[in-house]
């Protein structure tokens, strides 16, 4: 009887557990759950993961829903750790592992809420007062280039200026009372100073030339790489100063600047002057440079206390989110006292969803219990498959091409060998099957510890699949030996092949073997290849392949 029964179960091929094979049977389920305590049993519902809720508020519009207001500020605390989160990786701070979270030791709801709000405006305060100081000591830092450049502008052009200080404005003719017109003229010379990009310095000469009709002198030196103000990237910008003559001209000459977006900045023509401000410049840019620090550190101290908690906070949020979208889904009663719902569960889950009912009751407020009530209905129930970490993943294959009606056969459960062995047929390769394996053998050993880490996208399919490659590791590892190839090179591990190319005249043996004691002495046995040949060259001696006595 003892061996029977294990021939028996040896041979039962996961018949006689019919749930492998079948979907879960379900029932619809009406569940009144008192209002005060509909946030925490949901909750707890949750927990347990296995109730699908029908929707019964289809015909309402989101807005129109129950908990709306709630939802919309989920949405508000999701948009602020968002930003929260764009904040950190500017600052290049890395965020811990995923979080373990304990609810009953998390912050409510509200407090929540108030804490992600007063950060954000601290943070927001934080980033306008260093841009504004940023930008200022950028600044400030142009200007000090200006006076150091521009005044050797003056002092080798003093001469070139002055001779055309004499020349006619663009608004006077040339030829008609130039002699007349030059004092005039001479008074109304200025020029303008300032820092552009070195990219548009020709298409900014060359313009200026033609809106004044040659009547200016553009000086530039290059200065290197500095940061810009506007934008706060570091580009390559020169000094540049234009002389010209007569209002029109500054006008012009002011709007080509803007167009061009070349910043200006006050240049003094007296010396004294040009090294007083220098100096005061100078001065100020220190000051700055240690209030930009300051204040850095304290934008990354604020940043370093929210990156501690920053996935916790993500996960708590999406956490009430989904909460309040399921209640939306509860209609109320004419008194606003009970919320009733329907939801599919498998029938092996209505004694556990009881006690967990049971238990978010006792933990209440109210001591009221919710009413768990199976419903009759002609609807066909959703497919629901249990499955554990090693099913899983290939439950998600079957998933992805189309999920089975209720009641039809899982063809998952197929999958568990064949899915595996048609890779092994592809993929036979004894090297690469071992590199497979150790790879899939450590995502397994470290199972526990991986859970724990945000694995990115890649590398968390990858570890999700961990069971699916460790399986096409070993059945590749079978065939590979089979194929007798290790790292796409030919081994000789069973000694040599045993099919021969018969070409009627004689019969050549792939490889070099002493000729085998089970042939007849009547056979020939020679060698007309000059080395070893692979079974698909036997058409190069018009024959075919044979194994022994047996053509193929």
């Amino acid at each position: 009887m003892g061996n029977s029964g294990g021939l028996s179960q040896l041979l039962d091929f996961g018949f006689g557990h019919i749930d492998l094979w079948r979907s879960e049977p379900m029932i619809l389920a009406q569940l009144m759950i008192p209002a005060e305590s509909a946030r925490d049993t949901i909750e707890a519902l949750g927990d347990v993961g296995l109730l699908q809720f029908k929707d019964l508020n289809g015909d309402k519009s989101s807005f129109q829903r129950t908990f709306a207001n709630q939802v919309k500020r989920c949405d508000e605390m999701a948009r602020r750790l968002r930003f929260f989160k764009d904040q950190v990786e500017k600052e290049g701070l890395s965020t811990p592992g995923r979080p373990q979270v304990k609810y009953e030791d998390c912050e409510h709801f509200d407090e929540l809420e108030n804490k992600l709000e007063t950060l954000e405006k601290e943070l927001l305060e934080v980033n306008s007062n260093n841009e504004r100081l940023q930008r200022t000591e950028a600044e400030l830092a142009e200007l000090s280039l200006v006076l150091e450049h521009a005044g050797r502008f003056f002092d080798s052009n003093s001469s070139q200026l002055l001779s055309r200080s004499a020349m006619p404005t663009d608004d006077e003719p040339l030829l008609e009372g130039g002699a007349q017109a030059a004092p005039d003229t001479a008074a109304r010379v200025g020029f303008v100073a300032g820092t552009i990009q070195q990219d548009k310095l020709n298409n900014f000469e060359r313009l200026l030339f033609r809106a004044t009709r040659g009547n200016m002198f553009l000086k530039h030196v290059s200065v290197g790489k500095i940061r810009d103000p506007t934008t706060g990237e570091e580009v390559s910008k020169h000094v540049f100063a234009v002389f010209y003559a007569g209002e029109r001209s500054r006008q012009k000459v002011n709007k080509i600047c803007d167009a061009f977006n070349a910043n200006r900045y006050p240049f003094p023509e007296d010396v004294t002057r040009q090294r007083s401000m220098a100096m005061e410049v100078n001065a100020r840019v220190r000051e700055l440079k240690s209030t930009n620090e300051a204040g850095e550190r304290r934008r990354g101290a604020m940043l370093s206390e929210v990156v501690s908690h920053l996935d916790r906070w993500i996960t708590m949020v999406r956490r009430e989110k989904a909460i309040f979208n399921t209640l939306n889904k509860l209609s109320v009663d004419v008194t606003s006292k009970v919320l009733i719902g329907e939801a599919w569960l498998p029938a092996v889950a209505v004694s556990r969803v009881q006690e967990t009912l049971d238990h978010a009751a006792s933990k209440s407020a109210t001591q009221l219990r919710a009413i768990l009530q199976p419903l009759s209905t002609p609807e066909v129930p959703p497919t629901h498959y249990e499955t554990n970490k090693f099913t899983r993943s290939f439950q998600n294959i079957i998933d992805a091409y189309g999920i089975a009606r209720y009641g039809e056969v899982n063809p998952a459960v197929l999958t568990l060998m064949s899915f595996p062995f048609l890779f092994a047929v592809m993929f036979g390769d004894i090297g690469h099957a071992i590199l497979l394996c150790l790879f899939a053998g450590f995502l397994v050993w470290k199972e526990k510890e991986l859970m724990k880490q945000d694995l990115g996208d890649m590398v968390g399919l990858l570890f999700a699949g961990r069971y699916v490659i460790l399986m096409m590791g070993i059945y590749s590892l079978y065939t590979g030996i089979i194929y007798n190839e290790f790292f796409s090179m030919p081994i000789e591990m069973f000694g040599p092949t045993h099919f021969y190319c018969n070409n009627k005249t004689t019969i050549t043996q792939l490889y070099y073997p002493p000729k085998p004691d089970y042939l007849p002495a009547n056979v020939t046995w020679e060698f007309d290849v000059g080395g070893p040949v692979d079974p698909r060259d036997c058409k190069k001696f018009n024959g075919t392949m044979q194994y022994p006595f047996t053509e193929m």
